[in-house]
């Protein structure tokens, strides 16, 4: 979706709700074509279609896939990762529900009202809506879960995509009083919730799960709730947690007490945890896996080309990027020349045609293009390795290093992963030849990974971006302030102050250029690497119908279906 369709759906969205129609209609500007799930007519991988299980031949209906590693957390308030938000997806629901059009839907919501200025929602909740365990789905739980997260004690790094909400980022900041936040449940099947601004996508973030409710009579009886399976983890989705063997498989089941639980036709999902690609699709050519590769994974980069031979490889777009982390509070990455230099001398064209293979867009750019169209051409050139000599000249001498050899050891992170090693090792020789540096390889597996990553416990790392909703300011916001999900370190505050004044600007190509200026300062400091923008690489089993793949990457099991 580009920036224009979105300031075009705020228009339609206040007119239609102006007079009272349904949320479907409003949100019809917003269709995106790439959101629509793509139903292969292929055989999954092999030289024969694997003979799927039996109990995934119609009565059964149970869904085997690999959500590749042990979660960090299944509390909505926690989680930032694919790994986590996969399951999450799956047993949570917000007031909102992306559709197979990529177009939000009133979901524990079921009717959606929005004041004249856009700066006031009232949300009623369904009757009848409950928890997997029986318990009404209340309006106290939205707000609860929300002052929750926003409650910085708690830990939650993605407690700024409530920051649209009044007060929400000063009570967070400790300016503000719990109360004085602008979402209030007047009783249990309304919700009430006020913005700083008005907010072309509010309708999407109230379907993300960070927006998604908590059960506050489990949460307060049994605080830890969210970290075992059992009778207390309750949630209010079309499936509930059944079990869960850490670091081996979780398992959900249709939860029968969803109101919209006729519309789910799956009876169980096993989630294994298989950390190697190669394992990964071979089982799904045995036909112990209905599904390889994204969104939790990535087929191994030695069998797409076969797989696209065999008309095999399936790849839709996908509003994300990927890059490298720099920890701007390390030497030499302290300097912007140096890290610039870095950048510059990487030839991204190679990785997406030799490494990586998926039909990735070469980045010179933070945010994607389905956000941003000019960035298919980007703010800087590939691969110039003439400007990269330079450039690392000028940074060592700023810093007063009198070669390259007298620069600080650097170490390159990345978690265990074929696709994530060999993408190193690239950059690895790249960096050799093109600037004459030795980079050390680290990898380690994800969770250890990534909380050394949180912690500042490296100097380049491999991370990225997926889309949350469809807006600019979800790539950039992250760097607004060293909080949260920006791990560089770095800041600056004619960044934050574009950003900033993004959000009180009506017109959309005012806040269009206000947002490009903002990026480039950003591309400009260089804390991150980008390297490519993503796309959505898997294989499936043949029988498996009506999964939704949604334009940010996100899939959805609701409606899914062995024929």
């Amino acid at each position: 979706m580009n920036f224009t369709r979105i300031t075009g759906g705020q228009r339609l969205l206040k007119a239609v709700l102006a007079i009272g129609l349904t949320l479907s209609l409003a949100a019809c500007a917003q269709t995106q074509e790439a959101a629509k799930p793509t139903e292969p007519s292929t055989p999954a991988p092999g030289t024969q279609p694997a003979e799927p299980a039996s109990d995934t031949k119609g009565s059964g209906q149970v869904l085997r896939l690999n959500n590749f590693t042990e979660p960090l957390s299944l509390h909505p308030g926690l989680i930032t990762d694919v790994w986590s938000s996969n399951v999450i997806f799956q047993t949570f629901e917000g007031l909102t529900r992306i559709d197979e059009n990529g177009v939000p839907q009133p979901a524990m919501a079921e009717s959606i009202q929005a004041s004249d200025d856009l700066l006031t929602y009232t949300f009623k909740i369904r009757e009848g809506a409950k928890w997997s365990n029986g318990d009404p789905v209340t309006a106290q739980d939205f707000e609860n879960a929300w002052k929750w997260t926003l409650d910085a004690k708690n830990g939650s790094e993605y407690a700024y995509q409530l920051f649209y909400v009044k007060n929400a980022e000063a009570a967070f900041n400790g300016k503000a009083k719990p109360e004085e936040i602008g979402v209030k449940a007047p009783d249990d099947h309304t919700l009430v919730v006020q913005l700083e601004n008005p907010t072309p996508f509010f309708l999407e973030l109230t379907a993300f799960y960070t927006y998604f409710p908590v059960n506050a009579k489990e949460a307060k009886e049994h605080p830890d709730w969210a970290k075992e399976a059992g009778p207390n983890y309750t949630s209010n989705g079309p499936f509930k947690l059944a079990s869960w063997e850490h670091k081996n498989k979780l398992v959900l089941e249709k939860n029968d007490q969803y109101w919209d639980a006729k519309s789910v036709k799956l009876a169980k999902i096993e989630m294994n945890m298989i950390n190697d690609a190669n394992t990964e699709l071979s089982m799904l050519e045995n036909g112990d896996l209905d599904w390889a590769g994204a969104p939790t994974g990535n087929l191994p980069l030695d069998a797409m080309e076969s797989l696209k031979e065999k008309g095999l490889l399936e790849i839709t777009p996908k509003a994300g990027t990927y890059w490298y982390e720099f920890n701007t509070a390390q030497k030499p990455f302290n300097n912007k020349k140096i890290r610039q230099a870095f950048a510059y001398a990487i030839s991204r064209k190679d990785l997406v045609e030799n490494v990586t293979q998926g039909g990735e867009l070469v980045a010179t750019a933070v945010v994607p293009p389905t956000m941003f169209p000019e960035n298919e051409q980007g703010l800087f050139a590939d691969n110039d390795v003439a400007m990269a000599k330079q450039l690392l000249a000028e940074g060592m001498k700023e810093e007063g290093y009198a070669s390259v050899d007298k620069l600080p050891p650097i170490t390159l992170s990345y978690n265990t992963e074929e696709a994530q090693a060999k993408i190193a090792q690239a950059v690895q020789d790249m960096w050799q030849k093109n600037l004459g540096v030795h980079v050390k390889l680290e990898n380690q597996e994800w969770n250890v990974y990534y909380e050394n990553v949180k912690n500042g416990k490296f100097q380049v790392a491999r991370m990225g971006w997926t889309g949350d909703f469809n807006d600019p300011i979800n790539f950039l916001e992250i760097f607004r302030t060293k909080e949260g999900n920006n791990h560089t370190n770095w800041e600056k505050k004619e960044y934050a102050d574009l950003l900033t004044a993004s959000s009180r600007e009506g017109d959309a190509q005012k806040r269009k250029e206000i947002l490009r200026n903002a990026e480039k300062i950003l591309v400009d400091e260089m804390p991150v690497i980008p390297f490519y923008f993503k796309s959505t690489v898997y294989a499936k089993n043949p029988n498996l119908k009506g999964v939704v793949i949604s334009g940010l990457g996100n899939v959805q099991y609701k409606w899914a279906y062995f024929e």
